[in-house]
């Protein structure tokens, strides 16, 4: 396994060990020993999985009173998969982040809590997987807008296909009373 650190402290992209042979591929996806060796050692208490088509835009999202870190990766398909920094105070602020993950390539991306994250599917269709660092809290779910000129993320399409939530999720700047603080420490 390899642990990549990117642009953004605690952001890791993370590329498995694949054994492939002719009756096709193995690799372990999780490990909490390897990955807490890797330097990844939240304790993850929920899995998720959507399946999405071409176009379909997801995020930004993240939670404040209950901040999900979450470890990515494509099952099937490909998506382009963004983090952005939105912790007030942090010397990365409203940085951004991308990682192409599909499932020929086996990447994963882990987002730390305080990012927001999204995706926006490159294939005809995808299956993304996440395991989080907390609970799912409906009333603590939050957005970003996805294109807010301010972040600059050079989406790979100009018209997604996204919910009336996410299209009409404030901009970075509007919503600095419902972002998380920066500790003053990174990951």
């Amino acid at each position: 396994m390899k642990v990549i650190k990117t642009s953004l402290p605690g952001v890791l992209v993370i590329e498995p060990r694949v054994f492939n042979d002719p009756r096709g591929l193995f690799f372990e996806s999780y490990q909490t020993e390897r990955y807490r060796d890797a330097g990844l050692s939240e304790v993850f208490v929920q899995d998720n999985l959507s399946c999405s088509v071409k176009g379909v835009l997801r995020g930004l999202h993240y939670q404040l009173l209950h901040p999900q870190g979450k470890l990515v990766s494509v099952v099937a398909g490909e998506v382009f998969d963004v983090c952005v920094d939105i912790r007030q105070g942090s010397p990365t602020f409203g940085q951004w982040f991308s990682q192409i993950l599909s499932a020929e390539n086996h990447c994963q991306m882990f987002v730390p809590a305080g990012f927001a994250h999204g995706f926006c599917v490159t294939s005809e269709t995808a299956v993304f997987a996440y395991k989080c660092t907390d609970f799912y809290a409906a009333g603590d779910e939050y957005s970003i807008r996805w294109d807010d000129p301010a972040i600059g993320i050079d989406w790979p399409l100009e018209t997604p296909l996204m919910s009336d939530k996410d299209a009409q999720a404030p901009l970075l700047s509007e919503a600095k009373a419902k972002l998380p603080i920066w500790e003053g420490q990174e990951s």
